[in-house]
């Protein structure tokens, strides 16, 4: 059991297999994108499946694949086949853009990898295309009805952006009831690689539920789920859930079960902190299994209480992409 310096159990592992994307979106980089690793300083297939698996014997129980956009890096699905065969691994998920994934739903449900977490911020195609910066909107909404007629537990993930989308909360809502899906409405986070000014954030988790109480005054809060990072709702005769997660605000940290490693095999203990642990220099050096369970331990005993406390010490605010999402 992995168990960090505050008592919070970490079972959870974010795992980011490419920094690359095809999309260009606004709260993620600039419109003329970052500067992508190449594929040499990413950790190799073999390299991550060790280091997944190091990580489920210290009691990892869930991870979910992230980019960038995974989709766009050869190898991810012998990756996924392999790492789905690991004893004392509960749960594979993936977060995508789903602009890639339709060629590869049906090996994925073989898989039993059945949770897809979906990025699209926008159910109107020109608002769509001018987040994204992309015209990939009928792609991914065809991928998401394949996803749903194959019975994927779906949950589409939309990061509400003032002067951007907030008219695209009430049809979210009203797509989750159609389709019977989760929608998560996130805080906006400064990690767009300084594609604009983050001075303070318009649109908090309080204004986005006082937005969708105004129109649907019956909303029923549903129980907690350990580690959770949104707080979750349905609408009194309505199908489907919507979440909020306050990504910025940061009222879940005290109960927080979740670390992330890049592709570039960085491991980050916070989204909100640049400190991390190099697997890729370490495991460059052959290290055996002891050793690598020592720096994992090493520094997961040494996490930031909350996001606050990481902020303070980080100056530098990444790319999301280059965080892994």
């Amino acid at each position: 059991m992995l168990t960090d310096n505050h008592n919070r159990v970490i079972s959870y592992l974010r795992l980011s297999v490419t920094d690359n994307c095809n999309m260009r979106c606004q709260y993620c980089m600039p419109a003329e994108g970052v500067e992508f690793s190449p594929v040499k300083e990413l950790l190799s297939w073999e390299e991550m499946f060790l280091l997944a698996s190091t990580f489920i014997e210290l009691g990892i129980k869930k991870i979910r694949i992230t980019g960038g956009e995974p989709f766009v890096r050869k190898g991810l699905m012998e990756f996924l086949q392999k790492l789905a065969g690991v004893e004392g691994l509960e749960e594979i998920s993936i977060t995508t853009n789903a602009t890639l994934i339709g060629p590869h739903i049906t090996t994925l449900k073989s898989l039993k990898i059945r949770n897809i977490n979906v990025s699209i911020d926008s159910l109107d195609k020109n608002r769509f295309n001018d987040i994204t910066r992309r015209d990939y909107f009928d792609t991914v909404l065809n991928n998401v009805y394949q996803l749903l007629q194959n019975d994927f537990n779906v949950k589409i993930n939309c990061v509400v952006m003032a002067g951007h989308n907030t008219e695209d909360i009430i049809p979210f809502i009203n797509f989750s009831n159609e389709y019977n899906v989760d929608v998560r409405f996130l805080e906006e986070m400064p990690f767009n690689g300084h594609s604009k000014n983050f001075d303070r954030l318009e649109w908090d988790h309080i204004k986005i539920m006082e937005h969708i109480t105004n129109q649907f005054p019956k909303v029923n809060r549903l129980q907690s789920v350990a580690g959770s990072t949104s707080e979750n709702y349905t609408i009194e005769n309505r199908k489907g859930s919507f979440g909020i997660i306050p990504s910025f605000s940061r009222t879940f940290c005290g109960t927080c079960n979740r670390i992330r490693v890049s592709a570039k095999g960085e491991l980050q203990t916070c989204l909100y902190t640049n400190d991390s642990v190099s697997f890729k220099k370490l495991l460059g050096g052959n290290p055996g299994m002891e050793l690598i369970k020592q720096a994992i331990h090493a520094a997961v005993k040494s996490r930031f209480k909350d996001g606050f406390e990481a902020e303070e010490k980080t100056e530098w605010k990444k790319s999301m992409s280059l965080i892994g999402g």
